[in-house]
Formats: structure tokens, C-alpha cells, sequence
């Protein structure tokens, strides 16, 4: 059939909808016209038809229906610029009788100019956005093949102002308007130049991206995909859950994972957090961080409905069927992976933006935005922690920008923290979400105990970190308790805290003993009894009241080494931590520990602790150990972590008074029995003996 009459033909089949109407023949054929037709003037008529076609928009498959009309104009052009390469490179293919090649004669500049002119008044300005980027993304980088860098230049320097008049009018358009708009805008924007992205109105584009990405049924639907999982859970005999890939819930999870904005979330988070960063008002970025505030909130709910959230992560292969971990349940997580990430470089923005705003950094509106950004991530916490994804930078930057800012303002810190506070004190939570709050909780407060007040210290910090500094018989509550004794060294530490650590210090001591190694790793303990050691070292307050505390810890530590288990112990840390990089005795992390606290002992007994510290070195059997309590021994005399004063002492001890062969030669080692000790010029032993 020849190109006018498959235009007719095409022109009445897109003027009606049918239930039963093939649309993607319809969009085939336009494409082969498109490639075809001779006459300009023909191009911009289907140009315009198929911008207001009934058969296409009368019942339209959200921003799919935008995807495909964008598909036409792109796969058109990339068919002529095709078709010039084979040119290019003496490859043409043979006509058959009434054929024309692809662009039907007509100059490729014209060719484009005809397509743009079908983008007329006769359609809503947002579908004008498909055709420029269909053309946009189809000529990107194709010179000399295709229209001249001068038009492609033009037709990119077009599309902000276009986005621009169509976000103006989105108001009086339906949803679909403005999820569209966010699609086209998102698929286009790579394809800019620096200069046309500045000529976008990021005031009106930066909420609509917002609404479309997180609160549309295109994007993740305000999470209540999440809320619908639970009606679909069975129980099978033997107490396990199901959620079988028949249900509805998980079919309409994959749907929403294949739509086009929730697959492209990584590059929209991306327009987002731009958009937050180079719009001029303030205010916008306010509500972009107010939506992702709203949108955690929804997620933490509709997960806390859902029963999988009562099945703590170590326990999940108990309690749910093993079809159901390794099948449905990853592509929740997908959704709830896809919605952090998009979160936190969309809080990398806004804090980036905070910092160098001067009507965001105010202090009426600082402290505001960064208690905002906590509570999200506080929200989002269940994900990131499930994940392991609280390493990454963008995450960091995020989490210690936002408590930086906020640590500024004393009053909005107490108030922040109390309003995440465990709901009941002094008692360890049930519910695995509870417990993953009171994590979050204390890993972030414990950043606020310089500038928080005496009483809130010891009303609030103490009673939340106290339910996990004892024993526990569950080992999935690790990081728990290494966040619980986190706080309280944090707390010891406050120039504010000396009379709370004059009263709890006696009790966490011996809390931190009983703690090793069931609850606590070896890290863990040899951080804490350092930072004890660093709070009752000279010139603290608490030095001057018990000076004899630093011996009297080294004491006990001193009696553990010598009677703790020898054999290696079970690498033990908190999932994502860095832990400890291979596995050594009780009695070695008891070593180890004594010699970290060198640095901060006074000068009148670290001559005396070098010396039982290089003793007990020897006291381990086995070679490994010994060697690297060596290094670490020679790791803390050479390496700066002693002052001037402490250095000439250990210089001293090293050199004249044996401390040299008493560590690497195990002189007068522990368990050798003792010869005795007798004044110069007394009698040798076998004399002593005829005597006798």
C-alpha cells in the first residue's frame, strides 16, 4: 500500500477507541510513516494526531502511553540516522518498486522541523514534551549523521521553556499530565546541556517530581503496596509464613517495580536532589523535605502493620517459609532499597543546600530541616539497618551533616531526642521495630551528650542505654548493647557528667566485665575500658576525686589476664561493623586492653604497668597472640599515642631498665617459679642449704 494511503487509513483507525484495538500496531505504523511520507506537511498532520488520537489517550496506560508515543518519535529518527550511516558507509539496501528510503527525499533539518510543527495548539502542552523528546534522545550525538548540531542545539535549547509552559498549565490537567512531565523530563535531562538545564523553573518542577516519585499511583503510592503483603501471609503447618508469588499483593508489587519511574528512581532522585540545589525558594525545599518526611512515616506504619515486621532479621529462616525468603521477599526489599536510596540523595541535597543557603542556615530554620532529616532516616531505619547500607557515603554525609547542625541548638536537640525516646525506659522492647528504634536512638544520641544538659543525661540517655548494659542470652541484640555501652561512655565523657559518672562508674565497671565476651565484642570492650581509663586520667575532674581508680581498674584487669580461658574465642561483632579481623584468646583481649590504657596512665605508675603489661604478654601460649600483643605493645611506644613526658619514661624503661627483654625474650615470665630475692652478698643457695 503506498505511504498516503496507509496515512489514511492510520488517521481513521486513531480517530476511535476500541477495547480490542492493537495500539502498539497502530504505534508501528506510525513510526513506518513517520520514516516514509514525502510531503512535510503529511508529517505534521500525524504529528498532531497522534498527539490527540481517542485510540490513544482516550484510555491511556499512565506514562506508559507517554513512553510509547516518545518511542515513535525516537525510533523514527533513529531509523534515518541509521539509515545515513549505511549511507555513509556504501551499504544501502535495495529498494523495491514504489519504496522510498527513510525520510522519503526530505532534508533531515526539515524532516525534524515538520515533526516539531505537529506540536501545535491543538494538543495540551505537555504531550508536546513527547515529541521533543523522542527527537531529542534520537538525534543525541549523532553528527554529521541526522539533523545539524545547530537544530539538535535548538530543539534542547527548547525543551526547559516547553517543560516551563507545561507545568504552568498542569494544574487544570489530569494526574497523568503531571507524572508524564516527570517521566519525559527525567528521561531527557542527561541529554542537556549545562546552560539548558539552568533555564528550567525548578520552583514548579521540584514539587511535582516530589508528588510523582513518591505519592502517585506511577510511583511508590505514599509505600501502601507494603500494608496490602499482610492479608496475603498464610500460615502453613509447622508455624511458617507464605506470601506465595500468586498473590495479588506480590503481582502488584512487580507492577509497580516495572513502571517507568519507579525503574528509573536512581536518575530521578538524582533531577530531584539538582532541583532542590538550584531552586530559588526556599520554601520548595522546605516541602521536598516535609514529602520525604511524609513518606517515611507511611513506610514505618505500613511496615509495622505488616506481620513480617514482629520476625527479628536473625530469626526470619524459623519463622517464614524458605520459597518465601528467597522468592517474593527480595522484591519487597527492591522497593524499600529503591525508596532509601532515592531518599538520601534527595537529604544529600537538601543538606548540601542548607549549608549554603543563608535563609535555610537561619536559626529559626536550621535546626528545624536537620531534626526532619534525622526523624526520615530514624524512619527509614528498619531498611538501612536490614540492608547494611549505613556505610555509604551519601548516607554518612546525610546522618553527620544533619547532627552537626542540629548539636548547634541545645534546646532543639533535648526536644529531638525526646520525641525519638523509647517509648517506655528501662525496658528492652519485644517487637524487633521498637528495638530497631531504640538503636536508632541510642546511635544518635549519644553524638548530643556535650551539649546536652546534666538532667537530661540522667533522666533520659542513662535509663535508655541501662536495659542493654546486662547480660542477655539473644545474640541478634549485639548491636544493641555495644550502642547501649556507646552512650554511657558517651555520657562519662560530657564535661557536664561528672557527678553521674562519679555514681554509675562503679556499676558499669562491673557491668562491662560481666558484658565481655557473651555481649560485647572484643572492639567493643577495648574501646570502652580506654575511654574509662581516658575519663579518670589527669586532669579530669573525676581524676582529682579518685585518683586511685585508674590503678584499681588496671587491677581487675590485671587478675582477668591471668586467670581468663586461653583458647581462641569466636570472631563476635556487630553486623556491619568492622569488627575484629581474626579470632584470639579472652586472655589476649585482656592483654591487648592493658596495653591501649598505657597512654593515659599518670606518671607515677606507668613505669610499673609497662613493665606487668610486658610480662602478661608472655603469659599467652600461643605464638600468633603473642606476636601481636607485641606489635600492639610497640604499635603505642613508637607510634604517637604517647605524650612527651609518658615517651622519655618508656624510653627509659625500655632501654636501662629491661623492658627491651622483658617483652620480646619473656624475662621472669608469669607461671615460672620464683628463685627467691636476697640482699647483695648473701649466700649462695647450696651454702644456705649445708647451713640449714
Amino acid at each position: 500500500m503506498a505511504a498516503s494511503g496507509m496515512l489514511s487509513t492510520l488517521l481513521r483507525s486513531l480517530q476511535t477507541y476500541t477495547e480490542h484495538q492493537d495500539t502498539p500496531r497502530l504505534l508501528g505504523s506510525a513510526v513506518s510513516l513517520l520514516t516514509n511520507l514525502t510531503n512535510p506537511r503529511n508529517l505534521t498532520l500525524l504529528t498532531a494526531q497522534l498527539l490527540t488520537a481517542p485510540a490513544i489517550w482516550e484510555q491511556p496506560e499512565g506514562v506508559r502511553t507517554g513512553l510509547s508515543v516518545i518511542s515513535v518519535f525516537h525510533s523514527a529518527a533513529r531509523a534515518l540516522v541509521h539509515y545515513d550511516e549505511q549511507v555513509e558507509e556504501g551499504n544501502v539496501p535495495e529498494l523495491l518498486p514504489g519504496q522510498v528510503h527513510p525520510g522519503g527525499g526530505i532534508r533531515r533539518d526539515e524532516w525534524a522541523r515538520a515533526i516539531v510543527e505537529g506540536a501545535n495548539e491543538h494538543s495540551p502542552k505537555w504531550r508536546h514534551l513527547l515529541v521533543l523528546s523522542g527527537l531529542i534522545s534520537g538525534f543525541h550525538g549523532n553528527q554529521p549523521y541526522g539533523i545539524s548540531s545547530g537544530l539538535e542545539k535548538r530543539l534542547k535549547s527548547s525543551f526547559a521553556p516547553a517543560t516551563n509552559g507545561a507545568l504552568s498549565e498542569l494544574a487544570a490537567e489530569p494526574i497523568l499530565a503531571s507524572n508524564t512531565v516527570a517521566m519525559v523530563v527525567n528521561m531527557t535531562f542527561e541529554h542537556l546541556s549545562d546552560y539548558d538545564r539552568t533555564l528550567f523553573n525548578y520552583e514548579l518542577l521540584l514539587p511535582q517530581l516530589m508528588g510523582s516519585a513518591f505519592f502517585s499511583n506511577e510511583g511508590f503510592q505514599s509505600a501502601y503496596v507494603v500494608g496490602l503483603i499482610d492479608p496475603d501471609l498464610v500460615e502453613v503447618p509447622g508455624g511458617r509464613l507464605v506470601w506465595p508469588k500468586s498473590s495479588s499483593s506480590y503481582q502488584q508489587l512487580q507492577r509497580l517495580l516495572s513502571r517507568p519511574l519507579v525503574s528509573g528512581m536512581g536518575p530521578l532522585s538524582r533531577l530531584i536532589a539538582h532541583s532542590v540545589e538550584h531552586s530559588r525558594d526556599p520554601v520548595q525545599v522546605q516541602g521536598a523535605l516535609d514529602g520525604l518526611l511524609d513518606f517515611s512515616k507511611s513506610l514505618l506504619t505500613q511496615w509495622r502493620l505488616n506481620k513480617l515486621s514482629s520476625i527479628d532479621n536473625a530469626e526470619q529462616s524459623r519463622f517464614v517459609d524458605q520459597e518465601t525468603i528467597s522468592e517474593t521477599l527480595p522484591a519487597m526489599w527492591q522497593v524499600m532499597k529503591t525508596a532509601l536510596f532515592a531518599a538520601i540523595i534527595i537529604l544529600r541535597g537538601i543538606m548540601a543546600r542548607v549549608l549554603a543557603d543563608r535563609a535555610l542556615a537561619s536559626d529559626s530554620t536550621a535546626p528545624l530541616l536537620a531534626s526532619h532529616a534525622l526523624h526520615t532516616l530514624r524512619n527509614l531505619y528498619f531498611v538501612t539497618t536490614k540492608l547494611g547500607t549505613d556505610s555509604f557515603t551519601q548516607y554518612t554525609f546525610v546522618y553527620l551533616t544533619a547532627l552537626d547542625i542540629l548539636s548547634r541548638y541545645p534546646g532543639q536537640s533535648e526536644v529531638f531526642l525526646k520525641e525519638i525516646a523509647p517509648l517506655q525506659l528501662g525496658a528492652i522492647p519485644t517487637h524487633p521495630l521498637d528495638r530497631n528504634l531504640d538503636l536508632y536512638f541510642l546511635n544518635t544520641s549519644e553524638h548530643f551528650t556535650l551539649v546536652l544538659s546534666p538532667a537530661m543525661l540522667a533522666n533520659l540517655l542513662i535509663p535508655a542505654s541501662m536495659p542493654y548494659l546486662s547480660k542477655s542470652s539473644e545474640q541478634n541484640l549485639l548491636p544493641l548493647f555495644e550502642a547501649g555501652h556507646s552512650v554511657m561512655l558517651s555520657v562519662f565523657c560530657s564535661p557536664s557528667s561528672t557527678e553521674l559518672a562519679s555514681k554509675h562508674i562503679p556499676f558499669y565497671i562491673a557491668t562491662l566485665f560481666s558484658a565481655f565476651p557473651s555481649d560485647l565484642s572484643a572492639r567493643q570492650f577495648r574501646l570502652a575500658f580506654k575511654t574509662l581509663m581516658q575519663v579518670a586520667a589527669p586532669p579530669s575532674i573525676l581524676a582529682a576525686r579518685q585518683p586511685e581508680l585508674p590503678a584499681t581498674l588496671l587491677e581487675l584487669l590485671h587478675h582477668l589476664a591471668l586467670n581468663a580461658p586461653p583458647d581462641r574465642m569466636a570472631v563476635q561483632h556487630a553486623p556491619g561493623s568492622e569488627g575484629d579481623s581474626s579470632p584470639i584468646s579472652e586472655q589476649a583481649v585482656y592483654v591487648l586492653t592493658m596495653i591501649d590504657s598505657l597512654p593515659y596512665l599518670s606518671l607515677d605508675i606507668l613505669e610499673e604497668w609497662l613493665d606487668i603489661a610486658a610480662r602478661l604478654v608472655n603469659v599467652l601460649n600461643a605464638d600468633g597472640m603473642r606476636v601481636t600483643c607485641r606489635e600492639r605493645f610497640w604499635d603505642v611506644l613508637m607510634n604517637g599515642e604517647l605524650d612527651p613526658d609518658r615517651s622519655q619514661i618508656s624510653v627509659v624503661w625500655w632501654t636501662t631498665k629491661g623492658g627491651a627483654d622483658v617483652l620480646l625474650h619473656g624475662a621472669a615470665a608469669y607461671g615460672q617459679e620464683e628463685e627467691g630475692v636476697f640482699m647483695s652478698g648473701a649466700l649462695p643457695a647450696a651454702d644456705r642449704e649445708a647451713k640449714l
